[in-house]
């Protein structure tokens, strides 16, 4: 990336001029085509009328699926929109019937709202738990995990692309070729992968995938998307509940779900925030995703070099590969005022605690972490910045 571009890159991001934004693993900044898009859609209502505005702008609004599509390599009728990685998750999980004994394979790397779900499933419908251990360098061991699939043929495998608590990234599209090969359904979270780290859906082999707008898409909050296989789709999976917008009433005691991934959306949508997340993606689909992750990841080895060598810090993160996501854990300090005294030296970071990360974190054993995630807009000069707030903060 060119430093022409770059200063481009930050012109068109606002919040570059007021901090050191190393919280995109949170929220990106918003991009000033982002927030024009979702301006524009808004006064466009307040003029016109909400039903109205939204005709108006059909669309554009189409823009999102083919955005989303073209960024996984998907084909448009397989993306639904979500209000979150989260509501896409819970959504996809409530279409498929388990039943007692029915096994949920998944890793001890995962994020805490799938393992919740995966909780409340067991209680509620009475299926198990199993977690596939990682390596010892970090990372699940994919083999071990496949002779699991083959002990317990279980009734849907479940990976997250990139914990939120580390800087892991998994080997995706290894456990789905093994998924594929013995035919069951495989669920992904790439909520913190998508926009920073190259998805291709067809190269995982999973059936369904999750993901948000607002982290390293740059998009706004209160937007995700589901993408659904033609495999799912043809199968009849549909979600617990669904309403006129998935699908038709064709008689008084019969309705026929949409054939598309519509099936997972529900009839209200709030469109300008879908017009300012097909904004980010184009937006990041502009400036390329092979610069991108070429580029993120670079600034994140960057900082974990700088920090490690900071007496008292401890990098945390571990795996064969890593992504832009850095987590390290801190001698002498609590949790929160060391997160506020970077605050005042116009730092953005976020927290993450044990009861976020029960396995991973127990391994490590942490009980809490601060986790700094720059992006391709963020500099070096920034990540030197930043390494010597933290070391000005641990030096005695």
């Amino acid at each position: 990336m060119s430093p022409e571009t770059l200063l481009a890159l930050r012109a068109d991001t606002p919040g570059c001029e007021q901090v050191v934004h190393f919280n995109n693993a949170g929220c990106g900044l918003l991009a000033t085509p982002v927030l024009d898009a979702m301006l524009d859609h808004l006064r466009l209502e307040a003029a016109i009328g909400g039903y109205e505005a939204s005709a108006a702008r059909a669309e554009q609004v189409r823009g999102f699926y083919t955005e989303i599509a073209a960024l996984i390599n998907a084909g448009p009728g397989n993306i639904a929109f979500a209000t979150s990685a989260t509501h896409a998750y819970a959504t996809a999980l409530s279409a498929i019937p388990f039943e007692p004994g029915d096994v949920i394979l998944t890793t001890r790397n995962d994020f805490i709202s799938n393992q919740i779900a995966f909780l409340s499933l067991r209680k509620r419908h009475g299926v198990r738990v199993v977690h596939a251990p990682d390596t010892p360098e970090g990372g699940v061991d994919v083999p071990a995990m496949a002779a699991l699939m083959r002990e317990h043929r279980p009734r849907l495998v479940s990976a997250t692309h990139i914990p939120t608590n580390s800087g892991l990234v998994q080997p995706v599209a290894e456990i789905g070729a093994h998924c594929r090969e013995l035919d069951l359904l495989y669920l992904v979270d790439a909520c913190q992968s998508v926009g920073q780290h190259p998805v291709d859906v067809a190269e995982i082999g999973c059936d369904l995938l999750t993901a948000t707008c607002r982290k390293f898409l740059r998009g706004p909050r209160g937007s995700g998307f589901l993408y659904v296989s033609d495999r799912v789709l043809r199968a009849g999976y549909e979600p617990l509940f669904i309403d006129m917008y998935g699908a038709r009433w064709v008689a008084p005691d019969r309705y026929e779900p949409v054939e598309s991934a519509a099936r997972f959306e529900d009839w209200e949508f709030p469109y300008a925030t879908v017009l300012g997340s097909a904004a980010a993606v184009a937006y990041a689909r502009r400036v390329g995703m092979d610069a991108i992750a070429r580029r993120t990841p670079a600034l994140a080895a960057l900082l974990r070099e700088g920090l490690a060598a900071i007496p008292g810090v401890r990098v945390l993160d571990r795996g064969p590969a890593l992504g832009a996501l850095v987590t390290f854990a801190i001698e002498g300090w609590q949790a929160r005022p060391f997160k506020a005294a970077l605050d005042a030296r116009g730092v953005n970071s976020a927290l993450s605690f044990r009861e976020l990360a029960q396995y991973d974190f127990g391994d490590k054993d942490v009980e809490w972490a601060l986790r700094l995630s720059p992006h391709y807009y963020n500099t070096e000069d920034e990540v030197g910045h930043v390494t010597e707030a933290v070391a000005g903060l641990v030096r005695p």
